[in-house]
């Protein structure tokens, strides 16, 4: 009970702030190969990359994409960028995905993926990768951290950012 209404106050805290993002088409990057999103994954400063790949359609994704809002303002200081690589379809951009990010106050960078060769690519993000989603890939350098499903905390995330910056 303690937990639900601290992630509801956590919620309400994200949803009120002066910071809120207003989304728009030209916010969302619209990206059609899977090789331009590729070059995105690890920064050229050297610095932490967490990509979570969800969609709108998707109840688990939907379900900790609060989580990964948390984990972004408790590492804000620590200059992690946070990417959400959506796979909704194109055609939905507008009437799905821009309402669903406004609704939830989302702060990170989105990306959205129109590469539908999902063959050709799920095995270049991690072999292990069953195409399920959601997933989460953490990088830094040459280091890469792979977590297939869902989290359930903001605390979830830091782990896995911990164990990529080791």
């Amino acid at each position: 009970m303690v937990k639900a209404l601290k992630s509801i106050l956590f919620l309400f805290i994200v949803a009120s702030s002066t910071n809120a993002q207003d989304w728009n088409l030209k916010d969302v990057d619209v990206i059609n190969s899977f090789d331009a999103l590729e070059q995105r994954f690890v920064l050229k400063d050297g610095g932490i990359h967490v990509i979570n790949f969800w969609a709108t359609w998707c109840k688990p994704c939907v379900a900790e994409l609060p989580y990964f809002e948390e984990a972004l303002l408790a590492t804000e200081k620590d200059k992690i960028k946070f990417t959400y690589v959506s796979l909704d379809l194109e055609k939905h951009l507008d009437s799905k995905v821009i309402p669903f990010l406004n609704e939830s106050n989302i702060q990170a960078e989105v990306i959205l993926l129109t590469d539908g060769k999902y063959n050709s690519w799920i095995d270049r993000v991690d072999p292990s990768w069953s195409g399920a989603i959601p997933i989460t890939l953490i990088t830094q350098g040459t280091k890469k951290v792979f977590f297939e499903g869902s989290v359930h905390s903001a605390q979830e995330i830091i782990d896995l950012i911990k164990k990529v910056n080791i």
